[in-house]
C-alpha cells in the first residue's frame, strides 16, 4: 500500500476568510475604548449558544476549571470527585486550591464518569464532582445532578471538548452549577488557546469577574482586596472565537460526517469498538476514536508506531490519573483497560473522505 505523502494529523481547525477579517480588524481597531469589544460579543454569543445566563473568556479551558472551582468555595479538606479517564488539567487544579481529587471510574461504552461510582465515592468531605464529557461523549447528568442534589454537592462540568455535543436537547455546560469550556487548537473550534467559564448564577459569574481581575476591588482601581487570578484572553483571540463560533454548526456536521466515513468503514472489524450515542444524546465527534477489545497482533502503542510509518497521526487515550506518581492508584479497572487500548484517529475538520479512506485500509490491514 503506497504510503501518504504528507503526515495526516489528529487534530485540526478550520480557518475562513471570516475569521482573517475578524482577527484583522481587531488588529487594527480593537483597542482603546474598543480594546474589548469582541471580548464582549463573543461572550454574549457564547453564553446565547450554550444556553446559560453569564460566560467569561478565559486563557484556556484549565483557567476556567480553575476560577470555577475557586468560585464555588473550594479549598483545604475538600474533595472533588472526578473520573479517572481525563487530562490531568482536572486533577492539578483541584491540588492547586488545596483540595483533594477522587478518581472514579468511567462507563465502558461513553467512557464518562460512572454515576454510580460517583455516588460510591460520596463523603461528608466532598465539595464538587467533575463530569468530563470526554471526545464530546456525553456523561449521565441526569443521574448525576440527582446524586448531587441529595448530597448538597457543587457540579463543575468539564465541557471543554464537548461544544455542539446535545444532552436530551441542552447542551453541555447548560446543567451544573457552573463549567469550563476550551477553545485550544485541537478543539473543535479554536481561539489559538483559550477558554470560557460559563454559569447561570450571578454571584458566580461576579466571583469569577473578581478572581479573574487578581481580587481588584470593582469600585476602586488598583485596590487588592484578596489574591486573585488573571486568565483572561485577549481581544483578538476573541475575534477568532467569534468568528468560530459563527461556523460552529458547519464544524459538527463536518466531525459527524468524519465520524461515519470511518464507523461505515471499519465496523467490518471484529474487537474494536467505537464512539456511541445513548438515546436523547448527540455527540459532536470531537474526536472519532477506537478501543481494542481483544489481543490483536499489534499492541495498541505498537498500532501508534505502525500507523506513522504510514504518516498517520494518532494519539493515545489519557492514563488513568490515579497512576501518576503523586496520587495513589485506585482500582479502576474499565479506565485502565481504556487507557492501554484507546486511541483517537485523524478528526481534524479538513480531513477528507479519500484519507479517511486511506487510514481505515491501514487499520484494517494491520488489524486483520
Amino acid at each position: 500500500m503506497r504510503k501518504a505523502k504528507d503526515i495526516i494529523l489528529t487534530a485540526g481547525p478550520s480557518i475562513s476568510e471570516k475569521e482573517i477579517d475578524y482577527v484583522l480588524d481587531a488588529v487594527k481597531n480593537g483597542w482603546n475604548k474598543h480594546h474589548a469589544d469582541y471580548i464582549h460579543s463573543f461572550e454574549h454569543a457564547f453564553a446565547k449558544y450554550i444556553g446559560v445566563k453569564y460566560s467569561l473568556t478565559t486563557s484556556g479551558g484549565t483557567g476556567a476549571l480553575w476560577l470555577g472551582l475557586a468560585a464555588l468555595g473550594v479549598g483545604p479538606g475538600d474533595e472533588v470527585i472526578i473520573p479517572e479517564i481525563t487530562f490531568f488539567a482536572c486533577s492539578d487544579v483541584v491540588k492547586l486550591l488545596g483540595a483533594k481529587p477522587v478518581f472514579v471510574d468511567v462507563l465502558k461504552d461513553t467512557w464518562c464518569m460512572d454515576s454510580e461510582k460517583f455516588k460510591q465515592a460520596v463523603t461528608n468531605r466532598t465539595k464538587a464532582v467533575m463530569p468530563v464529557h470526554i471526545y464530546g461523549n456525553l456523561c449521565e447528568m441526569d443521574e448525576i445532578l440527582k446524586i448531587a442534589r441529595k448530597h448538597n454537592i457543587k457540579v463543575i462540568e468539564d465541557a471543554c471538548p464537548a461544544i455542539g455535543s446535545v444532552y436530551k436537547g441542552n447542551m453541555p455546560g447548560s446543567f451544573g452549577h457552573c463549567a469550563a469550556f476550551s477553545f485550544q487548537g485541537a478543539k473543535i473550534m479554536v481561539t489559538g488557546f483559550g477558554g470560557m467559564f460559563v454559569t447561570n448564577d450571578r454571584k458566580l459569574y461576579d466571583k469569577g469577574v473578581y478572581l479573574n481581575t487578581h481580587g481588584e476591588d470593582p469600585k476602586k482601581k488598583f485596590w487588592q482586596t484578596s489574591v486573585g487570578y488573571s486568565f483572561e484572553m485577549p481581544n483578538i483571540a476573541a475575534a477568532l472565537g467569534l468568528a468560530q463560533l459563527e461556523r460552529i454548526n458547519q464544524f459538527v456536521n463536518k466531525k459527524r460526517r468524519i465520524f461515519d466515513w470511518y464507523y461505515k468503514r471499519l465496523k467490518v472489524l471484529d474487537g474494536i469498538s467505537m464512539n456511541i450515542e445513548r438515546p436523547g444524546t448527540k455527540s459532536n465527534r470531537w474526536m472519532t476514536s477506537i478501543v481494542l477489545e481483544k489481543k490483536f497482533k499489534y499492541s495498541r502503542d505498537q498500532l501508534i508506531k505502525k500507523l506513522r510509518q504510514y504518516n498517520i497521526d494518532s494519539r493515545p487515550f489519557f492514563y488513568p490519573l490515579s497512576k501518576f506518581p503523586m496520587y495513589e492508584e485506585r482500582n479502576t479497572p474499565i479506565a485502565h483497560h481504556l487507557s492501554l487500548n484507546g486511541l483517537n484517529l485523524p478528526s481534524g475538520l479538513t480531513r477528507s473522505e479519500n484519507e479517511i479512506d486511506y487510514i481505515c485500509k491501514v487499520l484494517i490491514k494491520l488489524l486483520t
